[in-house]
């Protein structure tokens, strides 16, 4: 069989298949391509499972939420110019994430082919070129993770044009009441942000596509935590007093069962769903435990003490 032939060095250098035989020598295979277990290229054809999309929308929500927290952060009080900022916010990443999904393979359709992650190397190929006379160094550096390396990178590249061509325009237009210097500062934020996240799927990506469940949550608790107490809420009277806080609140909690999904992968629906029951928990003990940690009340406590 053709297969019999000396197998090539490394874990990512293999032969290429031509009408049913193996020819060539060992080299990088072809983009959309990985080796099989006989070091030969074998075209991808499977379907991202879960996890995989699960982490592409973790990717996609990055530049989202950075995107609602620096216009949140320097609209001031402009309620109503904000809340049109978010909505295109949303509409920008969106639409990238549609056109980023129709320009991959297979072209035009809202699914993507992949290769199956099999393990943390394969999001670093670059580090796993083999030198078989320990002199000269065979490059076989692809992308063995294929798409889930560059359609992330594609898609921050659509949502920084559609960016550039859509929110100027409408700060311009209703973001009157704010200073000249102050209009434009969300925009000028997310043109340091999109670098940032770029260089962070490039070089942590493989990391990323590890840890991120464990990071949503624990970032999600995080900003929860502060939010409410930033706001004083101390009670669901306080809670319920504004319906922004209320959004606050769901959002997060969509968080919360985002990440507990992404842990538990709901390879058992029976034992993960009811994990979801968890999610409300955080907001209910901090509501719960406030007034005991009320600064005030603790110092005139002490006071009282003495």
């Amino acid at each position: 069989m053709a297969v019999a032939i000396s197998t090539c060095p490394g874990l990512y250098c293999g032969r290429m298949m031509v009408n049913g035989s193996v020819e060539g020598d060992c080299g990088v295979c072809p983009r959309g391509e990985r080796t099989n277990l006989h070091k030969v290229c074998e075209r991808c054809t499977e379907s991202p499972e879960l996890y995989d999309w699960l982490y592409l929308g973790f990717m996609a929500m990055l530049p989202l939420v950075l995107h609602w927290f620096f216009i949140e952060w320097y609209s001031g009080k402009k309620s109503s110019s904000a809340l049109l900022q978010h909505i295109t916010a949303m509409l920008e990443c969106s639409v990238s994430a549609v056109v980023t999904l129709l320009v991959t393979e297979p072209v035009g359709l809202l699914s993507i082919r992949s290769c199956r992650v099999q393990m943390l190397s394969d999001w670093y190929t670059m580090l796993y070129n083999p030198s078989p006379d320990y002199i000269n160094t065979l490059h076989c550096t692809q992308e063995a993770v294929y798409p889930l390396y560059t359609i992330v990178l594609i898609y921050y590249a659509f949502c920084l044009v559609l960016m550039m061509l859509l929110r100027p325009l409408l700060v311009k237009k209703i973001a009157c009441g704010l200073g000249k210097s102050d209009r434009f500062k969300s925009i000028y934020a997310a043109l340091y942000f999109f670098p940032i996240l770029t260089v962070l799927q490039a070089v942590g990506g493989g990391l990323l596509y590890y840890a991120f469940p464990y990071i949503i949550l624990v970032l999600s608790l995080v900003t929860l935590a502060v939010y409410m107490s930033a706001s004083e809420i101390q009670s669901f009277k306080n809670l319920v007093a504004k319906k922004k806080r209320l959004v606050v609140l769901f959002s997060h909690w969509l968080l919360h069962a985002y990440g507990i999904i992404s842990i538990s992968r709901l390879d058992k629906l029976e034992q993960d769903l009811p994990l979801l029951a968890l999610v409300p928990g955080p907001a209910l003990f901090y509501i719960a435990t406030a007034k005991f940690t009320e600064p005030s009340r603790i110092l005139s406590e002490g006071g009282n003490g003495h």
